[in-house]
């Protein structure tokens, strides 16, 4: 999958993947319930996705757009520099004109690009900044291509190179309003229960008039509205299927000219709750009755840490019975709180629930979300019989979450005192947030 297309799936989940779209940043371990591998690295290029080209506002030059080219690569084990950027802009030829920056060495149509440090993927680097716009006289709708490739020094091998001919970028030229969303900077460490001011501006970027807007804004199940305004209608959702998130949908009637701005009567003002860990504040603009041109600056999400903690623990099972016999073991996760806790953005789950079958017992009968691995964690053909399985949690537990597992087991032959192993496991790196690892392990005993 292309990595700018992906990035626009979780960007676009607002409303489907986990009924929020948040992201959350940092997570490039490998997963600690995968099999141990040998350290692999790769290279990426993040391209904006088909982005517009506005005409002139009434007939005048062309608006000039900026695409932010940037190179990521997987493993932060691994320092990665000298990256070469090679952009390939002939696709564009007679469509659009590009303004290289000083980073660049253009030869024609291409050019090779300087990115002295290349970040993990999940961070922000420097970019390549393309300056771009419609050339004169082209009609609404023309489009064209622009390719990339590249290379840069570090990694397993010394040398890492993008997948060949898997990144690009088309552009179209457009007329019409594009909303851009501007807001203040993330909140990195706050205190369950603290208020806090979220302006944020909505500028028109293009080149004709929005005739109306609306204004949505999802905050995440540790945030809750302070202030409303008349023009919102305000929802929430359930958390059956997705995590339980809160919803403002507000719509204005004014308009809004090309360059022109609009902020709130009054800022949003949030609060965090008693059980807010890593929360989100998702805003996102369209114009009424028209097609925005599109692009990343129609959406901003603020991210709020909270100095808070989720204390996930795992029971385990003391369980009898004859050779021959099969039994049950429930294994039980849960979250004691006081916070929650949401991948909101990756989808991973928080946790994986792990079993170590015990010596003398056959596993006959397994829970739906577990899955069947060798000891190591590898593949394993058959779903009953496994000696270790995997359970998954959703990709949240609300602070007072408890989950079961039952699973049966044929008891083959009676080892006293025979005891399996059951663990919780984060999908990546450690918990961060658990303030007693202690209680993460428990025992299965048979007989």
């Amino acid at each position: 999958m292309r990595v700018d297309s992906a990035r626009r799936a979780l960007r676009l989940g607002v409303c489907t993947t986990l009924a929020a779209g948040l992201v959350t940043l940092g997570l490039t371990s490998a997963p600690a319930f995968a099999e141990t591998e040998p350290e692999t690295d790769q290279l990426w290029i993040a391209t904006p996705y088909e982005p517009s080209l506005p005409l002139g506002i009434d007939g005048g030059t062309p608006l000039t757009r900026t695409l932010d080219i940037r190179l990521n690569h997987d493993n932060d084990h691994f320092t990665v520099t000298d990256g070469r950027l090679t952009v390939d802009a002939s696709g564009i030829t007679g469509v659009a004109e590009i303004t290289w920056p000083d980073n660049c060495a253009p030869n024609g149509t291409t050019a090779v690009c300087d990115v002295p440090e290349v970040p993990v993927t999940g961070t922000t680097g420097d970019a390549v900044r393309l300056k771009v716009r419609a050339a004169d006289g082209v009609a609404v709708g023309a489009r064209g291509r622009i390719t990339f490739e590249a290379t840069a020094t570090g990694g397993p091998d010394g040398t890492l190179t993008a997948p060949r001919d898997s990144f690009d970028t088309t552009v179209t030229v457009a007329s019409g309003p594009d909303l851009g969303i501007t807001a203040d900077s993330h909140i990195e460490q706050s205190r369950p229960g603290s208020r806090h001011t979220l302006p944020f501006t909505l500028t028109n970027h293009g080149n004709e008039s929005a005739h109306g807007f609306t204004i949505r804004v999802m905050a995440s199940y540790g945030v809750r509205y302070l202030n409303q305004h008349d023009a919102c209608v305000y929802t929430t959702s359930n958390g059956d299927e997705y995590a339980p998130m809160s919803y403002a949908t507000c719509t204005f009637d004014q308009e809004l000219a090309p360059g022109a701005s609009f902020e709130l009567p009054e800022p949003l003002q949030v609060a965090l709750t008693g059980h807010a860990l890593q929360e989100r504040v998702d805003i996102s603009a369209q114009p009424v009755g028209a097609t925005d041109l599109g692009g990343y600056d129609d959406y901003v999400a603020l991210e709020i840490g909270a100095d808070n903690t989720a204390d996930f623990s795992v029971t385990g099972a003391a369980v009898t019975g004859a050779a021959g016999e099969t039994v049950t073991a429930s294994l039980t996760f849960r979250n004691n709180g006081p916070g929650w806790l949401g991948n909101l953005g990756s989808g991973d789950p928080v946790a994986a629930v792990r079993l170590i079958v015990p010596p003398g017992t056959t596993v006959t009968g397994v829970p739906q979300d577990c899955g069947p691995r060798t000891l190591s964690g590898g593949y394993y053909p058959n779903r009953t019989g496994a000696p270790r399985y995997d359970c998954e949690l959703p990709y949240w537990a609300l602070e007072n979450t408890e989950r079961s597992f039952d699973f049966k087991l044929r008891i083959d032959t009676v080892v006293p005192g025979a005891t399996g192993e059951v663990s919780i496991h984060p999908p990546f790196g450690e918990f961060r947030y658990d303030p007693d690892p202690a209680n993460n392990t428990a025992a299965l005993t048979m007989n």
